[in-house]
């Protein structure tokens, strides 16, 4: 039986593990880079672009929209062979080191070339690279814990949203901003520099992790049991509704900052980038993840019992109601007025507080229901939902450059509207019969 130098599976304590800093350090630094990538991509698709000679190139509104969602849904896909080469092959920590470094070609792609040729190779190398770690490292999270220490696991969850929000918020502001003062190339050029950070911190706690080792081929779906097949149906079921809110949520980098260019961007005394504006969500979940788990979750539960499914199922209908707001905004531009950058803000608020009953808890949800040998797996199954979502979004967005589907102006958001909510009516139905069953990590003695 071959050695390891590394924890292969959690000690007995009952404080929080000591690679957990490492994880949401490296966390931070990788978000900044992914975030600050995605604020600006639209704008440079439809304001950047160009071609081989230089000239510029550039894209519809809804050719970017289409294109922006089918980076985000092959982004989200990837996963479910970043999931099997983890659970079967490398292990998590292998493979998230592994694909961190064609995750930063990525970055160094579209930092070297502003054409459709590097911002297809950019792209690609970045969906395979974060995609192919992004099971692993929230499965990596869960890994750290045993009995002893189980009831830590929701606050870690919670400080590892909170560094997704603390890394996005920062690039989200200064992106946009070097795109807009000085050059695609360095706009690009800074986040491929924080992920490279990222790799190195991830690296630097490479004694502190619990390594669970991989499973080998008994994780390929071939070699499935009853009972892994069986919370796989039930979990997919679950994760088809979150999907919806995914293709809501999403368009907030889409759909909403191209909604910001033809708005009054003057507020607060500051004249914004359309972009930027995005950073309000991160500061909001900074804010709202302990209003909700101190504030509003006790105040629900006190009139009826607030299990996960059900902040899911509340999550979905409210992303819908933050969408009325978009189609409101839409009104107004279509009547050729220019309302004031800040009436989205409702919006993201709302948007934000379903983020907040939505993911976090799909995230915590997805881990504890899914077996000891299949957590990259189930992960994976779990970011195939947004990746659904995005392409929700992009088939629309085609159907409306291609197909000539009028869908146009305050419209297009009432359909979503109307999407949430019909999915969070008929989510109830289902979520009643879902039976859930807990697995977490075994445990050795503390040395």
């Amino acid at each position: 039986m071959a050695t390891t130098p590394y924890l292969t599976a959690p000690l007995k304590m009952t404080t929080m593990p000591p690679g957990i800093p490492y994880i949401i350090g490296n966390e931070a630094a990788e978000r900044f880079s992914f975030y600050g990538m995605r604020a600006i991509l639209v704008v440079f698709m439809t304001q950047y672009l160009r071609d081989s000679s230089g000239a510029l190139a550039t894209m519809s509104e809804a050719e970017a929209s289409t294109w922006f969602h089918l980076f985000l849904a092959s982004n989200y896909f990837f996963p479910v062979f970043g999931a099997i080469l983890a659970d079967a092959f490398l292990g998590k920590y292998r493979t998230i080191f592994w694909l961190s470094i064609v995750y930063c070609g990525g970055h160094l792609a579209l930092a070297l070339d502003d054409t459709r040729a590097g911002l297809g190779i950019g792209l690609t190398l970045i969906a395979l690279g974060a995609g192919g770690i992004k099971p692993c490292v929230s499965a990596n999270v869960g890994d750290q814990f045993g009995q002893s220490n189980q009831h830590l696991l929701s606050r870690a969850f919670g400080w590892f949203y909170f560094s997704v929000n603390f890394g996005s918020f920062f690039s989200i502001l200064l992106i946009p901003w070097l795109l807009k003062h000085y050059s695609p190339n360095l706009a690009f050029g800074v986040p491929g520099i924080l992920m490279l950070l990222a790799t190195v911190i991830f690296w630097a706690g490479r004694r502190k992790f619990v390594h669970i080792p991989p499973a080998g081929k008994s994780t390929l779906p071939t070699n499935y049991s009853r009972e892994d097949w069986a919370a796989i149906g039930r979990l997919a079921i679950i994760f088809s509704f979150v999907a919806i809110f995914w293709s809501l949520w999403d368009q907030s980098g889409g759909r909403w900052v191209l909604q910001g260019e033809r708005m009054n961007l003057h507020f607060a005394g500051i004249t914004w980038l359309s972009s930027q504006i995005q950073a309000v969500n991160a500061i909001m979940v900074l804010l709202f993840i302990p209003l909700f788990q101190y504030v509003i979750y006790p105040a629900i539960n006190r009139v009826f019992p607030l299990t996960p499914l059900r902040k899911i199922g509340l999550g979905i209908f409210v992303s819908g109601v933050s969408f009325i707001i978009s189609a409101w905004i839409e009104s107004l531009i279509t009547a050729g007025q220019q309302p004031n950058i800040g009436w989205q803000l409702p919006a993201y608020a709302l948007l934000t507080a379903a983020e907040i009953m939505v993911s976090i808890t799909s995230l915590e949800f997805a881990y504890t229901q899914a077996p000891k040998r299949m957590k990259s797996v189930i992960m994976s199954l779990y970011l195939l939902s947004i990746s659904a979502g995005n392409l929700v979004t992009a088939a629309v967005n085609f159907a409306i450059s291609r197909l000539n589907l009028r869908l146009e102006g305050a419209n297009y958001y009432l359909f979503f509207t109307a999407l949430a909510m019909l999915a969070s009516v008929v989510f109830v139905f289902f979520a009643r019969r879902y039976t859930e069953k807990t697995y977490l990590q075994d445990e050795t003695p503390a040395a």
